[in-house]
C-alpha cells in the first residue's frame, strides 16, 4: 500500500485516439414556423370599419375610423392598417367609449350598451382606403 508514495512505474501506451465523426444535418430551404402570417395576426386587431355619417364626412380629410380590440395599441393599429390596406398612417388616435345604461322598451328596467374602443387613422393626402 503506497499511500504516501507516488507511483513511479507508469507505462506509457500509445493507444490510438478515437476519430470524431462529424454529422452534417441538412437544413431545408423552406422553414416552417408555427406563427401565423402577419395578415392573419393583424386581422384580429381591426374588428370592423366604423361606418357612420360623421366617419363618412371625415374620410374627405383622410381620416378613417375602425372598431378595434380592447388590448390593441396605436402601434398595433398602424401595423394592421399597413398590412391589410397597404397604406401607412401618419398618426393614430384611440378613443375608449364607455358602456352606457339604456332603458329597455319591451322589458321593464334598464340594460347596458357594451363598451367599445375606436381608432381614428390619419392618412397622407392622396391616400385612400376602399371598403368593399
Amino acid at each position: 500500500m503506497a499511500i504516501f508514495k507516488s507511483k513511479t512505474n507508469t507505462k506509457k501506451t500509445d493507444a490510438p485516439k478515437a476519430e470524431v465523426k462529424k454529422v452534417e444535418t441538412k437544413v431545408s430551404a423552406t422553414k416552417k414556423t408555427d406563427r401565423p402570417s402577419a395578415l392573419a395576426e393583424y386581422a384580429n386587431i381591426l374588428v370592423r370599419p366604423r361606418i357612420t355619417e360623421k366617419a363618412a364626412n371625415m374620410t374627405a380629410n383622410g381620416v378613417y375610423t375602425f372598431d378595434i380590440r380592447k388590448s390593441a395599441t396605436k402601434k398595433d393599429v398602424a401595423m394592421a392598417v399597413n398590412a391589410l390596406y397597404k397604406v401607412m398612417p401618419i398618426k393614430v388616435n384611440v378613443v375608449n367609449t364607455p358602456a352606457k345604461r339604456v332603458q329597455m322598451r319591451k322589458k321593464r328596467g334598464f340594460g347596458k350598451t357594451s363598451a367599445t374602443r375606436k381608432a381614428l387613422v390619419f392618412l397622407k393626402k392622396g391616400d385612400t382606403i376602399r371598403f368593399s
